[in-house]
């Protein structure tokens, strides 16, 4: 009983740590870290875009960061994209931390990550990412923008991650 209690508790958590849900579409408009613009048509060019949720702080997310770009490149040609959101960006008025995105930008670099890295508005903040409670936290979305599945959290490995891609594009 007291292992159904635990699942059960840590099912809730999941579940409470995304403000949306599966079918979901996610609208957005934002820039990467390069300041160009990005919106969610970014969606419409892929089968599966796998959206990791991030920050500079957070060990596991550097540590995965190698393996995301491996999968980034390796799934391209099976309209897989990775991409990236930067969520400690911000400062408390909204307002890009330079200190923050030049931490981001050298750990994009070290690890490789070279793919899309979006700096979240304070419109996606108190929305799409209102109750991410735990980096990283990662989501796959449909060529419509459309959550596909519960988020995921804690980092994975590319073998771990490729299975979940695999699963996905069965269906």
């Amino acid at each position: 009983m007291k292992k159904l209690s635990v699942i059960l508790t840590l099912f809730l958590l999941a579940a409470l740590t995304f403000a949306q849900k599966a079918g979901d579409k996610i609208t957005f408009t934002a820039t990467d870290l390069k300041g160009a613009p990005v919106t969610s048509d970014i969606f419409a060019r892929n089968k599966i875009t796998m959206l990791n949720i991030w920050g500079t702080f957070c060990g596991p997310c550097i540590r995965e960061m190698p393996d995301l770009a491996k999968l980034n490149e390796e799934n391209k040609a099976n309209g897989v994209e990775v991409a990236g959101i930067v969520i400690d960006i911000l400062d408390r008025r909204g307002n890009v931390d330079s200190r923050v995105k030049s931490s981001a930008e050298s750990i994009i670099s070290q690890t490789g990550a070279d793919y899309t890295h979006i700096v979240p508005n304070l419109t996606m903040m108190t929305g799409l990412l209102k109750n991410v409670q735990a980096v990283p936290t990662t989501i796959f979305i449909d060529s419509e923008g459309k959550i596909i599945g519960q988020p995921y959290m804690g980092a994975k490995s590319q073998k771990d991650w490729q299975k979940i891609i695999d699963e996905i594009l069965k269906k």
